[in-house]
């Protein structure tokens, strides 16, 4: 059978530093594969003095001797891809020869982005808070049978394809009461479609079969996070797509037999971006506090994040429905040196205490918050202070997995690979 596919992916609401952890293991990987998602997706990496944001190209491109694959459960913006593309060969990154992608991923088209817009505003006072990227209307036609593929490009018909699917667009557009995608947008998309036509395209599924059975190690990447799952988060403040585990499986054509570990990523605390419950919520001083120390603003929208406690009940589901194995704490220096840290440890929904996830989070629940010490300033050459030690331990009690690795910064360097005991 051959070797098998690690996961990882984010356990809360997606911005957990899922960009940091890929880059910091890939050296242990031959491939680093995204899964599902698009230009929604800002994944952060900070090393050697410089920042680096991407959106659709796995976190692994940074990385020599390693291939990166953009596989068929992620949707594509060729525009977006393009400069992303142009600013990795700005810098010296050889996207050609380290990049693959599957023929089966889907395009997003301008008229995409319009019908996103379109929708949203439709939504007024209840609009879900999307990145106006075009991902949902693409996923739309991705189920509705109409979607346009990566390999439709090389297909003789491919201009028939792409206004086939434009006309309908502008039909739903007049229902809105909208205009169809500028001109310009249209000349900018089929000139950057001429560029991703000529990249390394491939059957995805059959690439990874063939690695896994020559015993390459296969990451697999997610975006977002569990809590934004279509199935399983908190619909309908959702995205479009499987975050969890088991849309690794359909988002690269890997069985799920083949899967071995899944590390989940979570920060110390809880943000949130956009609309939607959030239960630990701090709409205070000390939320402002961690937003302005964590830097919580969005990598691809710029909109400040909403920032809570850590919600131990939510974190436990999310290692439920992902089978994760072991988690990754991130940003544990934004929580340095505050005088006061609570952790939620369950909900009263209705007035009944509980420490599941409810089907229905909103205002109806209200968290149980406890206290716990806190710690001062961390360093890589030192242990991990007894607070910081305590406040891991607790997580681990609850939720049941290792914390496997703690980030003390945002760079790669400031990482600590910890040796946990095993947890039950």
């Amino acid at each position: 059978m051959g070797a098998r596919m690690d996961v990882l992916l984010g356990a809360q609401w997606g911005d957990e530093g899922k960009g940091k952890v890929v880059d910091v293991v890939a050296p242990d990987y031959d491939v680093i594969a995204r899964f599902q998602g698009g230009p929604n997706a800002g994944h952060t990496l900070l090393f050697e003095g410089r920042k680096h944001v991407l959106h659709t190209i796995p976190s692994g491109i940074f990385r020599e001797d390693t291939v990166n694959l953009i596989g068929n459960g992620v949707v594509i913006d060729p525009v977006i891809f393009l400069k992303e593309v142009n600013a990795l060969k700005a810098i010296g990154v050889d996207v050609r020869n380290s990049l693959l992608i599957s023929r089966r991923a889907h395009l997003i088209l301008p008229t995409h982005r319009a019908l996103d817009a379109a929708s949203e505003a439709e939504k007024g006072t209840s609009k879900i808070g999307s990145t106006l990227k075009g991902i949902g209307p693409t996923y739309m036609d991705k189920t509705g049978r109409n979607g346009l593929r990566v390999g439709d490009m090389e297909l003789h018909d491919r201009s028939e394809r792409y206004r086939a699917l434009t006309k309908k667009h502008e039909r739903l557009l007049l229902q809105y009461g909208r205009p169809a995608a500028p001109k310009e947008a249209e000349e900018e998309w089929l000139a950057a479609v001429d560029v991703l036509r000529s990249m390394r395209l491939v059957d995805s599924e059959h690439y990874l079969d063939q690695a896994l059975r020559n015993g390459k190690r296969v990451l697999a990447e997610g975006a977002q996070g569990t809590l934004l799952d279509i199935d399983f988060g908190t619909y309908p403040f959702v995205t479009s797509s499987n975050t969890i585990s088991a849309g690794a499986c359909t988002g690269l054509g890997v069985a799920p037999n083949r899967i071995d570990k899944v590390v989940g990523i979570f920060k110390a605390y809880c943000t949130r971006v956009g609309s939607g419950p959030f239960p630990t919520e701090l709409e205070n001083a000390t939320g402002e506090h961690i937003r302005n120390v964590g830097q919580e603003f969005g990598s691809t929208t710029g909109r400040a994040r909403r920032c809570g406690w850590l919600d131990l009940p939510a974190l436990h589901y999310a290692v439920m429905v992902n089978g994760i194995t072991e988690l990754a704490m991130m940003k544990s220096d934004v929580l340095s040196n505050m005088d006061e840290l609570r952790i939620c440890t369950g909900y009263k929904v209705d007035g009944k205490a509980t420490d599941r996830m409810p089907y229905d989070i909103t205002s109806r629940v209200e968290p149980i918050l406890q206290q716990v010490d806190g710690w001062g300033d961390l360093s890589t050459d030192t242990p991990l202070p007894h607070g910081l030690e305590r406040y891991i331990a607790m997580i681990e009690e609850r939720v049941g997995v290792p914390v496997t690795l703690v980030s003390l910064g945002p760079d790669r360097a400031e990482t600590v690979h910890r040796q946990a005991a095993a947890v039950h």
